[in-house]
C-alpha cells in the first residue's frame, strides 16, 4: 500500500523529445522573423542598385524596366527560398551545399531570363574619350571631357594618398594620447570632438581662401589635404580606442626584455591594432574616393578631374540622351568600393573595440 501510494504521488518526468521539438520550432519560427525584417529593411536601398545594374547592362526605357522586373522575378523567389532553408536546415554541411544549389539555379535562371536583354554598348565611355560629344552630336575633339581613365586615376590618387597619411598620421596620435599623459591632453581630446562636429559644408569659403593663399587651389595636393584634414578627428579616435583596449603588459613585456618603445610599437603594439588600422583605411579611402563637395569647389581643370565631377557633367549634360550609359558610369565608379568592401569585410565585422566585438 505504501508502494502505490509513493508511485501514485510521484511527479511525472517531463517528455525532452516534446521540449526539443518546441525549442527547435521557436527558433525557426524567431530566425524566420529576422531574417524577413532584414530583407524587407534592405530591399528600398538594394533595389536602387539593383536598377543601377540593370539599366547600366541593358537597354533604355523599356528594356531596362523588363530586365529589373524579371531579375526582381527570380531574385524575391531565390530569396524566400534561401529563408526557408536556413530556418529547416540546422546542418551546416547540408545548408551550404543546398545554398550553393540554390546560387547555381537563380544564376542559370538569370542567364537564361535576362540573358538576351543584356549589352556592353553603354560601356563605350571606356574607350571614347569624347563620348559626350558625340551623343551630343558635337564633331570638336577633345571637348569638354577628359578620358574616363584621367577622372579614374585621380580619384585613385588622391583616395590612396589620403588614406595612406590618415592611417599613419592617425596611429601615431592615437598611441601617444592612448599612452601618454600630458598638459592639456583632454582640452585635446574634446578639441577633436568639437572638430569632428562642425559640418564640413560650413568651411568651403575658408577652406578655398585658404588654398588660394598657399598656391594650391586647382591641385589634386590641395585636395587631399583638405579631405585629410576632415578625417584626422575621427580616425585618431577610432585609433585611441583601439590602442586602449591593449593591455599596458604587451608593452611592458617587450620593453623589459630589452626592447626599446619604437620596437615595441612596431613589433608588439601595431599587430594588436591592424584591424583598427585596416578600419581606418577602409574608411578613409571611402571618403576620398566618394569626395565631391570638395573636389567641385577646388578643382577646375579638366585634367584634374574626380570620377564624382565626371559622373555629376556627363549626367547633366547625356541624361536625357543616354542615361543608360550613365548607369554604366555609375556602376564604373562603385566598382572599387565593392572590390575593396569584399576584401576586407572579413576582418570589419570581426573587429573588437575596447573588447566589444563588432
Amino acid at each position: 500500500m505504501e508502494t502505490r501510494a509513493f508511485a501514485s504521488t510521484s511527479p511525472q518526468r517531463p517528455d525532452w523529445q516534446a521540449l526539443a521539438d518546441k525549442a527547435r520550432s521557436r527558433r525557426r519560427a524567431t530566425n524566420a522573423f529576422l531574417y524577413t525584417v532584414l530583407i524587407l529593411g534592405s530591399l528600398p536601398i538594394v533595389v536602387p542598385y539593383l536598377w543601377l545594374f540593370t539599366v547600366a547592362f541593358s537597354g533604355r526605357a523599356g528594356a531596362s524596366t523588363t530586365v529589373l522586373w524579371l531579375t526582381l522575378a527570380i531574385l524575391m523567389p531565390a530569396l524566400l527560398g534561401w529563408l526557408g532553408l536556413r530556418a529547416s536546415i540546422e546542418d551546416p554541411r547540408r545548408l551550404r551545399h543546398a545554398e550553393w544549389l540554390l546560387a547555381a539555379a537563380t544564376l542559370a535562371a538569370l542567364a537564361a531570363v535576362t540573358g538576351p536583354h543584356l549589352h556592353a554598348d553603354n560601356w563605350r565611355f571606356l574607350w571614347i574619350s569624347d563620348i559626350a560629344n558625340r551623343l551630343k552630336g558635337e564633331t570638336g575633339t577633345g571637348g569638354r571631357y577628359p578620358s574616363v581613365w584621367t577622372a579614374f586615376g585621380n580619384s585613385l590618387f588622391i583616395a590612396l594618398v589620403q588614406m595612406t597619411l590618415v592611417v599613419a598620421v592617425s596611429t601615431f596620435a592615437g598611441y601617444y594620447l592612448s599612452r601618454f599623459e600630458f598638459r592639456g591632453r583632454a582640452s585635446y581630446l574634446r578639441g577633436l570632438l568639437i572638430l569632428h562636429a562642425f559640418p564640413a559644408m560650413t568651411l568651403i569659403i575658408p577652406i578655398f581662401l585658404l588654398t588660394y593663399w598657399v598656391g594650391l587651389l586647382d591641385t589634386l595636393t590641395g585636395v587631399i589635404l583638405v579631405v585629410v584634414a576632415l578625417e584626422l578627428p575621427f580616425a585618431i579616435f577610432v585609433m585611441k580606442g583601439f590602442f586602449d583596449a591593449v593591455p599596458w603588459d604587451i608593452e611592458m613585456s617587450g620593453m623589459v626584455d630589452g626592447a626599446s618603445r619604437r620596437q615595441a610599437f612596431f613589433m608588439l603594439l601595431l599587430p594588436q591594432v591592424k584591424v583598427g588600422m585596416l578600419a581606418v583605411a577602409v574608411f578613409a579611402f571611402l571618403r576620398g574616393w566618394e569626395e565631391y563637395v570638395f573636389v567641385r569647389t577646388l578643382l577646375f581643370q579638366k585634367s584634374n578631374w574626380t570620377m564624382s565631377l565626371y559622373l555629376f557633367f556627363m549626367s547633366e549634360d547625356v541624361m536625357g540622351t543616354d542615361y543608360a550609359m550613365v548607369s554604366a558610369i555609375g556602376v564604373f565608379y562603385v566598382l572599387p568600393s565593392i572590390v575593396l568592401y569584399a576584401l576586407s569585410q572579413k576582418y570589419l565585422t570581426q573587429m573588437t573595440i575596447g573588447g566589444i566585438k563588432g
